[in-house]
């Protein structure tokens, strides 16, 4: 059995891997909010383990090793289950689900894990459109764009959002920003400006800054009535 901190570790280095799949020792420091030194030793314990769960070579980060990805692949499948499960039958709002997985996620059991995604419909997302890891460790494959990359006039939509910050949500579901909703960019100033968007079926429009439209991820939809 890991320990939630070292689970914790885990899932900060899955989360935080670029497209070279390592983490930076200062990058997993500010994400658990433990100092650098702490976190190098910790690194150095999870490479010496049998099995060893990652692989940390000095100055160059750290990786997953096969066995460190699926432990924090698992972590991530029962966090965003929880998720699921605390708002669709217990009523919770997405604003608040993601600090109540956080504390659970390391608590339950497989079994109850697995009753919990029989009990959902084997859902493939979490309420901010994240998505659940299979019980195989296979992360679904999805094909999305930043909503800062949108062009303006081009229909798309919301896939997923950043789950962490509860008063960014709140702001997003006040302007119908949630998973399956179809919004237009109808203008980009230069950088550093808002995005000025509209959700549709609505006439409000409403500014989302640069910094949360790089966080929030969105299929590309042709416009209606155009050809195949």
């Amino acid at each position: 059995m890991l320990s939630p901190a070292v689970e914790d570790y885990l899932k900060a280095i899955y989360d935080l891997s670029g497209e070279d799949g390592r983490a930076s020792t200062s990058a997993i420091a500010r994400r658990l909010g433990i100092a650098p030194a702490s976190v190098t030793g910790m690194l150095r314990k999870l490479a010496r383990g049998r099995p060893a769960w990652v692989v940390y070579r000095k100055n160059r980060g750290v990786s997953l090793t096969s066995e460190g990805r699926l432990r924090a692949l698992k972590v991530l499948r029962h966090h965003r289950l929880i998720e699921r499960f605390l708002q669709d039958t217990l009523g919770y709002s997405w604003d608040e689900v993601h600090a109540e997985a956080d504390r659970l996620e390391h608590a339950i059991s497989e079994r109850l894990g697995e009753t919990m995604a029989r009990t959902l419909g084997d859902p493939q997302s979490d309420p901010h459109g994240q998505p659940i890891p299979g019980k195989d460790g296979r992360m679904p494959r999805r094909t999305e764009v930043l909503l800062s990359n949108l062009p303006v006039g081009a229909p798309a939509v919301v896939s997923r959002v950043p789950d962490e910050d509860s008063s960014l949500l709140r702001y997003l579901a006040v302007h119908g920003i949630i998973p399956e909703a179809r919004l237009v960019v109808l203008s980009q100033g230069p950088v550093g400006d808002p995005l000025i968007i509209r959700v549709e079926n609505t006439e409000a429009t409403c500014a989302v800054s640069r910094k949360v439209a790089c966080e929030v991820l969105m299929h590309r939809v042709q416009k209606r009535g155009s050809a195949p």
